[in-house]
């Protein structure tokens, strides 16, 4: 009897502190859920009316994601064969874990393309764009100069995005046209208009396409263009709409390289033949006399568990991607599930730290092809949908 009285008073002293939950302020309410991972936060919203009002508020969603302002890295496995294998994932840096996103039809494309906050499908006919959490593809008018596997980035004109597609090839009977030196074309998504822009300069016609090149975007005003094996550079100035000099930006013992955009500075990621062997090196690059400096180099055992071979060209497969002040290198082949490093930066790139990325969800393909980029997310856009 004693027993049974004890264990009610139990249960309604547990009631009540449920309840208290009821009686936090919204002020308080909101910012324990300031402090929870961008995808937990969007599981919190569907508990309960009263924290739904409050993540879908205006002020919380700008106060999170000017907080959480750590790129996430995005996955996009393709299988030549089985479509339906197709899988894109997504790594958040703030709850270190990654994450499957739905499966999209349009995967299947032979070109498909990610940058800040989009995807993108490109075919020799179509070109199609569809914001990465939320929203429908949209195909857009056709380019003036069709193309495949072109490098395509999103910079913000104003309130509005626009979208530049540099470089790429042309199918001319079946075959390749590697001679022709295709224009720049920036979309405007507000007026479904392509504009014409210079090509790339003819310093890149033997290797213009994104196997050969990669890009970095810097202040929403200069479009960088590097050859991963060329070493070749030049900026487009989206304001003014011309190319710069192109000058050759190679660090000595340098096999391949990447160039990326973080912190408002230009850094470089490649791999370089030392003394002690291979090393993967990080360097800050001078965007007015392309001089760097060493920032940082990836330890060798955290760069070696990236392979589980002993092959020479194993290396070929190290790609490098960074934002803000994260930069991610991983190895695209499967060998051990697209083993992931990043690199974080300190502000002013003072001090580093690198550490391994947990492996892919189990369920993971294997795949024929690998596309990578980096992003920011924002809150606003998940639970909203990307305004354009």
């Amino acid at each position: 009897m004693e027993e049974s009285i004890c264990i009610q008073k139990l249960n309604v002293q547990n009631d009540q502190k449920i309840k208290n939950w009821d009686f936090l302020s919204s002020d308080l309410t909101e910012k324990i859920l300031s402090y929870l991972p961008i995808r937990s936060i969007i599981v919190a919203s569907s508990v309960c009316k009263i924290w739904n009002s409050i993540i879908t508020s205006s002020s919380f969603t700008t106060k999170i994601s000017a907080t959480k302002k750590q790129p996430w890295l995005f996955l996009c496995g393709q299988n030549s064969i089985f479509y339906n294998n197709n899988q894109p994932f997504a790594y958040d840096p703030d709850a270190n874990e990654w994450f499957s996103l739905p499966t999209s039809t349009l995967l299947s494309q032979d070109f498909f393309i990610g940058s800040n906050g989009f995807f993108f499908a490109t075919t020799s006919e179509n070109f199609s764009f569809k914001p990465i959490f939320n929203g429908i593809w949209v195909q857009t008018s056709p380019l003036r100069f069709s193309r495949c596997n072109p490098l395509v980035g999103v910079y913000n004109k104003g309130l509005n995005p626009k979208f530049i597609v540099v470089g790429g090839v042309r199918f001319v009977g079946g075959l390749v046209d590697v001679e022709d030196r295709l224009a720049v074309e920036i979309y405007n998504p507000n007026l479904d208009y392509w504009e014409l822009c210079p090509p790339l300069p003819a310093d890149f016609r033997s290797g213009n396409s994104s196997q050969w090149l990669c890009s970095a975007l810097l202040r929403d005003k200069f479009y960088y263009v590097f050859g991963i094996y060329s070493c070749f550079v030049t900026c487009f100035n989206l304001d003014e709409h011309l190319w710069s000099q192109v000058q050759t930006l190679r660090p000595p013992g340098i096999l391949f390289s990447f160039l990326v955009a973080c912190q408002d500075c230009l850094v470089l990621g490649g791999l370089c033949n030392s003394t002690n062997g291979p090393n993967f090196v990080l360097w800050k690059v001078d965007e007015e006399t392309m001089e760097f400096s060493e920032l940082a180099i990836m330890p060798q055992a955290l760069m070696y568990c990236l392979f589980d071979s002993d092959e020479d060209d194993k290396f070929a497969s190290l790609k490098c991607v960074g934002l803000g002040n994260l930069v991610y290198v991983y190895n695209e082949e499967h060998l051990k599930d697209y083993t992931a490093c990043v690199c974080e930066f300190s502000n002013d790139f003072g001090m580093c730290s690198w550490r391994k990325l947990p492996n892919l969800p189990p369920n993971a393909s294997k795949f024929h092809r690998v596309i990578s980029f980096c992003s920011n997310v924002s809150l606003d856009n998940i639970l909203v949908g990307a305004r354009i």
